[in-house]
């Protein structure tokens, strides 16, 4: 049961990236990129279609040289998510590109060179309705910044983001999202509230380079989580030195978290204890992976004692309430006649998970059906 985010969101105009909605009232959206070679056209459209397939809503591709631009043409016409071409420095890839039905350009513009070359790349993104993503980088910050700050500082993020603005802003270009990301947490988060304040554009966040699996996904849910907390923030991407695949499951667990998303189960799950009366962590571990697939938002509890059991159950779409041999049972908070052995969990779980997801998604449209129809 899906409750409204309490969090106010940051005004922000909206840009269209393909047919997303970034920024405005739209949803948050979620991105990854790919880490293959584009240039490998096969294996780049089948991370692509990986990443859709868990339900990212934008994914970025790296557009380094002439031949990944040809290659971005073919990919482009295999895959059905919008694409953000990243670019740095060549101005005639960002126009190939655009040429070749990219939805994004994340390209720099001060960063291309002289101006008639960066009014080319704004006039086609014009012309082809293309948005443009400035990307700031704490590790990357322009030579003069650097030697005035000498080290990142929100304030330098802050000004080298400017500077870019301030470039479309002259060439009379509004359709763009800004995002200065940095390593560590405080510097990003510094700069992204110092940047919420300047502009009303829409704010792609990121804590860039922050690490593998386990280590990564926290630092971003610190980072990103106390900026969402804050309503800053229209799409966000998780880095992480992993498959990007996880990077789009973590964004979603940290939406879901501030219930500024909804997207699958959201499993409930005691760490378990001595009390348990079931294999709590095998339990929850073979649903997340059965589960996957699931794109109807549902709270489901799995407890392993009376303790806490009753009262998570209560308040989800289902729950189950660990007892002896067999355990308790409920649906919409109501406890069922029906409980469930001990030893075969998972399965009795899967099947009643999928038949109540069957049943809300069923709901959900005689309700819009009912709405078109008024």
């Amino acid at each position: 049961m899906f409750k409204e985010s309490p969090i106010t969101r940051r005004q922000s105009t909206q840009i269209m990236v393909g047919n997303v909605a970034v920024g405005g009232d739209a949803p948050i959206t979620v991105q990854s990129m790919t880490n293959t070679l584009t240039t490998d056209v096969a294996a780049t459209v089948a991370q692509i279609k990986a990443l859709e397939a868990v339900g990212a809503d934008i994914v970025r591709v790296s557009v380094p040289t002439m031949d990944a631009a040809e290659a971005f043409k073919q990919i482009k016409q295999q895959v059905n998510v919008p694409l953000v071409t990243d670019i740095h420095f060549d101005y005639r890839i960002a126009l190939k590109v655009a040429e070749y039905g990219a939805d994004c350009l994340r390209i720099n513009p001060g960063n291309i060179g002289r101006e008639d070359r960066v009014r080319a790349v704004v006039e086609c993104a014009r012309d082809h309705n293309i948005p443009i993503r400035i990307g700031v980088n704490g590790g990357s910050l322009e030579k003069d910044i650097q030697e005035r700050y000498t080290e990142p500082t929100p304030e330098a993020l802050l000004e080298s983001a400017m500077r870019h603005v301030d470039i479309l802003d002259r060439l009379n270009f509004d359709q763009f999202k800004v995002s200065v990301k940095a390593s560590d947490v405080f510097l990003a988060v510094g700069a992204y509230r110092l940047l919420a304040k300047q502009i009303n554009k829409p704010l792609h966040l990121g804590i860039t380079e922050a690490g593998g699996m386990r280590a990564g996904s926290v630092k971003s849910a610190i980072g990103l989580g106390m900026l969402l907390a804050e309503g800053i923030g229209d799409t966000l991407r998780v880095s992480l030195a992993a498959d990007p695949v996880e990077e789009i499951k973590v964004g979603f667990d940290i939406l879901k978290s501030l219930k500024l998303r909804a997207r699958g189960i959201n499993l409930i799950a005691c760490p378990s204890c001595s009390r348990q009366e079931f294999d709590v962590i095998s339990t929850v571990n073979a649903l997340e992976q059965r589960l996957e697939d699931l794109l109807t938002p549902m709270d489901v509890s799995i407890i392993g004692c009376i303790v806490n059991g009753p009262g998570e159950a209560m308040v989800s779409d289902l729950g189950l309430t660990g007892s002896s041999k067999k355990s308790g049972y409920y649906l919409d908070g109501i406890r069922q006649k029906e409980r469930f052995d001990n030893n075969n969990l998972v399965d009795q779980l899967e099947q009643r998970i999928r038949a109540k997801a069957q049943l809300i998604a069923a709901q959900e449209k005689q309700s819009i059906d009912i709405k078109e129809i008024d």
